[in-house]
């Protein structure tokens, strides 16, 4: 943790005032709703990952007293749940250092928290967020039945013989209430992961940053016990009722970690291939347009789980705050 001072206690209100602010305007913005939320978390990231953790950790109280002044102390708890302390927590993983020593490496050099423990943590937090969120607000079956019902009435408004049947209805159903929860999950990961990773870049440009840079491709991978949180979220969608909700939530967000993992495998594989970007190119546009082919990046997750460690070279400026 870096020496509080002025300048990190400034940064930290001003970040939690932007990001209140940033959770505010999705509010009135439906269309970006959830892009705005997620901004929200990059004034949290920037100041963990450049002033240190007692900066985050000012600039998430600082975030959810603004918001429960401007809005209310409701609205205030679930941007903390969902956004705040989940931005805060991984700058502070992001900042955890050790000897390069202990874990059998260099004398001179710093072993950082492994980008894999990382991507687990996101995975676990916005998990945990979002059962809880869920529990607030009082989440269940009925509130997918609702949306389903509510999409039918709009199509029998624009086509007047469209009448589904009951069967095929109460299918649907069933469907969306366990599909809601794992693309929800899903996103977050997507959405916050891309918040860490805008921040760092910001991090880095400025010169504050900590953790050294890392190639992304070779580093981004899932932690191989994060395979049994996949397969347990698995066997709980097939449960039904609450549990069922629980496990689509799973292997949603950490189904998500194994695509993210999926697609930096798939940089590392195809580098020095003449047809390199031609390959990518396909492989992000047909997920985007047809979303089936993600299962197959989501396979090569599962199949590529590692956890390099990234080293830097041991300074009286550097942090030693904790074991990777």
């Amino acid at each position: 943790m870096k020496t509080l001072t002025p300048t990190s206690i400034a940064t930290g209100l001003i970040a939690g005032v932007t990001a209140a602010l940033l959770s505010l305007s999705a509010n009135a913005q439906s269309t970006l709703a959830i892009v705005l939320y997620a901004a929200s978390a990059l004034p949290i990231l920037i100041a963990g990952l450049g002033w240190g953790n007692a900066s985050a950790l000012i600039a998430v109280v600082a975030g959810g007293a603004t918001a429960s002044m401007l809005v209310s102390s409701h609205f205030a708890l679930l941007i903390v749940i969902i956004t705040l302390i989940p931005a805060g927590w991984l700058s502070n993983l992001a900042n955890l250092a050790r000897p390069a020593s202990e874990l059998g490496g260099p004398e001179d050099a710093l072993a950082w928290y492994p980008l894999s423990n990382i991507l687990a943590h996101l995975a676990v937090m916005v998990t945990l967020g979002m059962i809880a969120v869920g529990a607030i607000v009082g989440y269940d079956s009925a509130m997918a039945s609702q949306l389903v019902d509510i999409v039918i009435q709009t199509l029998k408004a624009q086509e007047p013989l469209y009448n589904p049947d009951a069967a095929a209805v109460a299918q649907l159903k069933a469907i969306f209430a366990l599909a809601l929860p794992l693309v929800q999950g899903a996103l977050w990961v997507f959405l916050l992961f891309a918040a860490y990773y805008v921040a760092t870049f910001i991090v880095r440009l400025s010169g504050r940053g900590l953790r050294p840079r890392e190639d992304m491709p070779s580093t981004l991978r899932m932690h191989r016990n994060a395979i049994f949180f996949f397969l347990a979220g698995l066997v709980l969608a097939f449960m039904g009722g609450v549990p069922a909700i629980i496990g689509a939530l799973v292997c949603g967000t950490f189904g998500a970690g194994f695509v993210l993992a999926g697609f930096a495998s798939l940089h590392f594989r195809t580098r020095g291939k003449p047809w390199r970007l031609f390959a990518l190119w396909f492989a992000y546009l047909s997920v985007l347009l047809f979303t089936i082919p993600v299962f197959a990046i989501l396979v090569l997750g599962l199949m590529d789980t590692r956890r390099t460690i990234a080293l830097t070279p041991a300074g009286p400026a550097k942090n030693k705050n904790q074991n990777p």
